[in-house]
Parts: C-alpha cells; structure tokens; sequence
C-alpha cells in the first residue's frame, strides 16, 4: 500500500488514525463505523413550511444505491419553461464515511438549493473498504443514466436536463473528476454536462506536496488520516500515484479531451487544508489541456469548512451561482 514520503512530517499512529475516524477494522477488510452521524430524512410535503423539498428514489436496489432530489419551493410556481440548472451532487467523507441523507450534508443541499437557486440530485454511492474504487464512480454515472430516464415528475417538470452540472466535495469532488471521465457522454442524451464544480476535491500522491508537508498535522484533516483513508479506498495494492488518486500521472490527462469540448471547471480550496497544493495542481493541468478553468482560492478556511460553517457556504454558493448561471448564459 501507500508508503510514506521521503521527508514528510512525523505522522499520527495507524491507531490513532482509526480512532480519530472512528471506525474500527475488521478480519475480512471491512470496517464498522464506530461514530452514528446524524441523518435526516426527506420532506416531500408541500404543505410544510420548508423552503426546499426533498425525496428519496432507488437507483439500483441490488447496491442500495439512491438518490435525494432536492426541489426549491418556488419551482411548483414555474412554468415549464423556466426549468432550474441541474446539480448532480456527491457527498463527501474520504469514499468511507457518510451518506446522502447525513444531516451535514442534508442541510448543505437545502441552503444551495435555496440560494442558488439549482435542483439537485444527491447521489447514495457504496462506501469502501467494502467496495473499494472505482465502485463510487460506478456508482456516480450508473446515476447519471438512471436521472436520463426517470420518469419522477420533479426532475421531468423543473429540471432542464440539457444543463447539467457535476458537483462534489472532498471525496465527492473526486468523484465528480472521475465520473465526468468515464461518463458515455453521447449516450446521456437528453442530460447534457456543461461542467464540473470540485469543491475541495480530495486528491494525493506518493511525492509530498508543499501544503502536505506545511500542514501535515493540521487539526482538521491531518495527512495520516488523508492516507489512511486512501489505503482503505484505492484498488488493493495501489499506491497513492494511481490515477484514482492523483490525475497528474499515468493516462490521466489523455482522457480530458471531452473536457475540452465546451465544458467549464470550477475549482476551490482553502489555505488552510493541506490538499490545496493537490487542486491547485489538478487545475493546472486541465487548463494546460484546454479545459476552460476557473479558480476559486481563498485564505482562512480548512478542509471541510464549506459545510461547517454557514458564512463561509453562503459566500461560496455566490460563486457557484455566477458560475452555474455565466454557464448558462454563455
């Protein structure tokens, strides 16, 4: 598995990695999930006063997969012709923690889906080490394809499937990277991708970059935590420069090309999270590869504080919101 890079700082013990995660490993590779995060169920009554409702619908019941559609109030009063972007959305928790119905990222949909305004579709993917990658990005397009042909009446009446974005945080962002590569784009017809928002997204490698080394220790997310994650989710026997991990190397940039063709990327990150120097790089080479890019680094933050605190969501889905609609427009 991933070993340790030459002159990186002293990490937190295997064993405290697991705590600090709160999970525990088990014989047969799997892992109990030790913490009970708090969920939420759905509210599809539009008798209750919420700003944005919510269902849940199967996706493939043999995988327990499902997604959470998320549907402003306001859009029951819209026309057909007024339909709302569509944001397909992975959650995140390293491909091992959390769900789409976990309250963190529950109510991070509500307050994007209200100030936005956009309709989203929050994707159930499998968790590893039971399923390890690309189990996640399976998982990720198998959704894409199944919300092109749904017949559920909020995405047919109030999503405009021709403009469609891909959306994720952390693990989720890097789930959104790698099912816009293995998505069959011509065979999405009438869901039609205008581009990707990687929030965060959760990216390595064997070679230590200057942010891990800087904030290796750093509270919020240290680096060992970073790659025990990674450990329990790449192939068995990957090293963290497997293209899962780090797009930079191998086949990676030759399978950009239909990136290139119309589609806008947005990056962001924080100073303060020790994958900053990872996004920063990611986005480098898509722009070297012809993908329009757009940058959205800010100073102050730490992994994950987009959905933590509630200042720093709302500042960022204004920059989602000018990107989603600047799409739309162009």
């Amino acid at each position: 598995m991933s070993g340790a890079g030459e002159g990186e700082a002293e990490d937190i013990s295997t064993v405290d990695n697991y705590q600090r995660l709160q999970i525990a490993p088990n014989p047969d590779g799997t892992i109990t999930r030790l913490a009970k995060f708090p969920e939420s169920p759905p509210t599809s009554d539009p008798k209750l006063p919420t700003p944005v409702l919510s269902k849940d619908i199967p996706i493939n019941e043999s995988k327990n997969t499902w997604v959470r559609i998320y549907l402003p109030r306001h859009a029951l009063d819209h026309s057909s012709s007024s339909k709302l972007p569509l944001v397909v959305f992975y959650h995140g928790g390293g491909f091992i923690l959390f769900s789409a119905a976990s309250t963190i990222f529950h109510d991070y949909c509500v307050g994007f889906a209200t100030d936005v305004p956009v309709i989203i579709a929050s994707v159930e993917y499998r968790l590893a080490p039971e399923h390890r990658l690309p189990a996640a990005y399976e998982d990720a397009t198998e959704a894409l394809h199944w919300i092109k042909t749904t017949p559920d009446d909020w995405l047919r009446d109030h999503a405009d499937l021709s403009n469609t974005f891909l959306m994720g945080i952390s693990a989720g962002g890097n789930i959104a990277y790698h099912a816009a590569l293995h998505a069959d784009v011509d065979r999405l017809h009438p869901l039609k991708i205008h581009g990707l928002i990687l929030q965060q997204p959760f990216f390595s490698g064997t070679q230590r970059s200057g942010s891990e080394l800087r904030l290796a220790n750093n509270p919020a997310f240290p680096l060992s935590c970073s790659d025990l994650m990674w450990d329990l989710s790449l192939p068995i026997g990957a090293s963290r420069d497997h293209e899962y991990c780090n797009p930079t190397v191998g086949d990676g940039c030759k399978k950009l090309d239909r990136m290139a063709v119309g589609w806008r990327v947005l990056v962001t990150g924080w100073d303060g999270d020790p994958l900053i120097d990872r996004q920063i790089e990611v986005a480098k080479m898509l722009e070297e590869n012809g993908v329009h890019v757009v940058c959205h680094f800010a100073e102050g933050g730490y992994h994950g504080v987009d959905i933590i605190d509630a200042s720093k969501a709302e500042a960022l889905f204004v920059v989602v919101k000018n990107f989603i609609f600047s799409q739309s427009a162009s």
